[in-house]
């Protein structure tokens, strides 16, 4: 059975005479979706709507109601303070979410009636509260939360005699319940570890957790899968190895785990996603999906446990799918012109929740029934998007690379595209680069309808490293950050250019954090681009080892550390784009966040001052206060601008207007 949902790309461009060219402000104002969760009768969702507040300068995130059958659409928290995470109670009468209201220090739990009335706060946590879910007779609320600082800690503090321990001045974080009647809380584990997600078996029994050394990033490595009573009792490790496991759901039956892992059967790093069981008894994985050699994103099992129901990435979009655990049989359930973004099942009713993402939809939920023909369209959210904006059109595109794998990406033409025309290329490389560009053109950090607006097509490769396509596309990078992924950009240009799409002398590259990096190598590559925008981007493996927060997958790229016995510290320094920083003549924009921990500063830095000393046009941006994600919309505008000017200046020899938001 498969469920289809399509949309028709046609590159005749339809002239709309009362619609407009998607602005800067026009796209930061578009909207987007998420946490969609079905109510227990299955006639209504509840979801998360994130919309732009210019006074605040952020978004603010508000809870909707929807009913399944596409009737009516309401909001249920006020745009005053931002509410996320919603929960429906088993029964259906109330909801649980996250928020940090008035007089709050930290994040708490609100409760609220679904047929109206105030939010009440149910708790008073010392600390953030996060991955807060109703058990399932619905008397209690578990939640993780980090320890509290002691009396000492917090003292020092006051005092500003606050001097700490690199990377040790984290506090763990743990389990809780609270009771839903009268807000007495629990605490459910203590230890010097961090339970970083857990889930309850279907009969609510059990506890299944993901439990690691600290709440760091980069000790994912030794985060392993436990089992628990309900009550905290009777903890088990079930998992033991060297390599992060995520999405750890019981079976019905209690004897069975599912989970993701990086790996293959063999229990070596740095696979495509795949899906795998262990028995709580035995102790020993096994793989499941044998030849299904795509990313898995995301499994749940069914209520009978006879199947598991998944979403894998295939490239250029996202799928649902369906396995038959006795079998082994897969089903593909959805499949068209869209990714799906979103998902939640529900394992009682059998029914799915599903947002899809498409060239001119940002994201509407369905709902979808596993054993009927049709799924429905629950929201029209984005509808009038269509309406009211001339938007580009958006298609898949394929080539063959260096060594003649095929290649597929994105291509969004410019508004107005006449075939036979030549048009200014911007090359957009994703970040990640374990991610992979799909269906859908409301980034901000991408800006598609801007550049569209401006007369550029768009290119999206999804190079070597990217996730969708199999192990061996995916472990290209193993071994050698650049081996064909830089490659596959660059034939992906030739094929657009020998297409008659694009004009040879007006290309352009940029990219964030991943794709920042692909600049930072094409750029010393060739000499073709006119302009290139570097954001968050690596100029220097070696350094940048040590400055990130994260080496999980820096380590498989090189072949281990830059420190060891043996460093393979030549593999760190040949895919280093600072070893060939002389032959740079691009004029490169750089810009990265103040605050990102992910990709520091200092790599930009080092970049700016090669890039200046060899007198290469350049300019580097600092942005205040920003992380690997930006918050603030004045600055993702600010980026816009600066790049659009950028590449105007440098491709087509003109200035560029700036866009401002209209202070009321």
């Amino acid at each position: 059975m498969k469920f289809v949902i399509t949309l028709i790309t046609i590159l005749i461009i339809q002239i709309n005479v009362h619609a407009k060219t998607m602005t800067m402000v026009d796209l930061l104002n578009v909207p987007s979706v998420n946490n969609g969760q079905i109510a227990p009768d299955e006639k209504s969702i509840i979801f998360v709507k994130n919309q732009a507040d210019w006074d605040k300068n952020t978004e603010t995130s508000t809870i909707w109601w929807a009913g399944v059958n596409g009737s009516s659409i309401l909001q249920l928290t006020s745009d005053q303070y931002d509410s996320k995470s919603p929960r429906w109670s088993p029964d259906g009468q109330q909801i649980l979410f996250l928020s940090k209201r008035a007089d709050d220090t930290n994040t708490q739990i609100y409760v609220m009636p679904i047929n109206g009335g105030e939010a009440l706060r149910l708790s008073n946590h010392a600390t953030d509260i996060s991955s807060a879910e109703w058990t399932k007779d619905g008397n209690d609320i578990y939640f993780i939360a980090s320890d509290e600082k002691s009396d000492e800690e917090k003292k020092r503090e006051e005092e500003k005699d606050d001097v700490y321990k690199f990377e040790q001045n984290y506090q763990q974080k743990h389990l809780w319940k609270i009771s839903a009647t009268n807000g007495t809380e629990k605490r459910i584990t203590e230890g010097d570890f961090s339970v970083t997600r857990y889930n309850f078996s279907q009969d609510g029994s059990k506890i299944l957790f993901h439990r690691g050394p600290s709440p760091l990033l980069d000790a994912a490595l030794q985060n392993e899968i436990w089992i628990m009573d309900i009550d905290g009792n009777d903890a088990r490790q079930i998992t033991k190895n060297s390599n992060p496991e995520s999405g750890a759901e019981l079976s019905p039956d209690n004897e069975m785990v599912l989970y993701l892992a990086w790996t293959d059967e063999n229990d070596v790093a740095y696979f495509e996603n795949n899906l795998y069981l262990i028995a709580i008894s035995e102790g020993k994985p096994k793989q499941l999906l044998g030849d299904f050699d795509h990313d898995i994103q995301q499994a749940h099992w069914s209520e009978d446990g006879r199947s598991i129901y998944f979403k894998a990435n295939l490239g250029v979009h996202n799928e649902l799918f369906k396995y038959e655990v006795a079998a082994g049989t897969i089903t593909q359930l959805t499949d068209g012109q869209h990714t799906v973004a979103g998902w939640q099942y529900d394992p009682t009713s059998d029914h799915h929740l599903i947002s899809i993402r498409t060239a001119h939809n940002n994201g509407d939920f369905w709902h979808l029934e596993t054993n009927t023909q049709e799924p429905i369209r629950i929201t029209n959210i984005f509808d009038h998007l269509e309406k009211d904006f001339d938007l580009p059109e958006q298609d898949v595109v394929r080539w063959a690379g260096a060594d003649g794998v095929e290649i597929e990406g994105m291509i969004i033409y410019p508004n107005g595209y006449q075939e036979g025309k030549r048009y200014p290329l911007v090359v957009q490389t994703h970040g990640g680069p374990r991610s992979s560009d799909q269906w859908g053109i409301y980034s901000a950090t991408s800006y598609a309808t801007v550049l569209a607006a401006n007369g550029y097509v768009i290119l999206r490769p999804n190079y070597r490293g990217s996730v969708g396509y199999g192990d061996d596309f995916v472990r290209d990078m193993v071994g050698g950050y650049f081996n064909q992924s830089h490659l596959d950009v660059m034939t992906g240009v030739d094929h657009l250019i020998d297409s008659g799409i694009v004009d040879e002398n007006q290309l352009v590259k940029m990219g964030y954090s991943a794709g920042g990096h692909m600049t930072n190598k094409i750029i010393t590559y060739t000499d073709r681009f006119k302009a290139a925008s570097s954001a968050a981007g690596t100029v220097n493996w070696i350094s940048m080892y040590s400055q990130s927060d994260t080496r999980i997958y820096r380590t498989p790229w090189f072949g281990g550390t830059p420190w060891q016995e043996n460093a393979p510290i030549d593999v760190y320094w040949d895919h280093s784009p600072l070893k060939d920083i002389s032959k740079v003549t691009t004029p490169t924009m750089i810009i990265v966040g103040g605050a990102d921990v992910r990709v520091p500063k200092q790599q930009s830095i080092e970049l700016y001052r090669a890039l200046k000393s060899n007198g290469v046009d350049t300019d580097l941006y600092i942005v205040p206060r920003e992380q690997h994600g930006w918050k603030e919309l004045r600055h993702k505008l600010s980026k816009m601008n600066l790049e659009m000017s950028w590449f105007e200046k440098y491709v087509k020899g003109k200035n560029f207007p700036w866009e401002s938001v209209d202070e009321k």
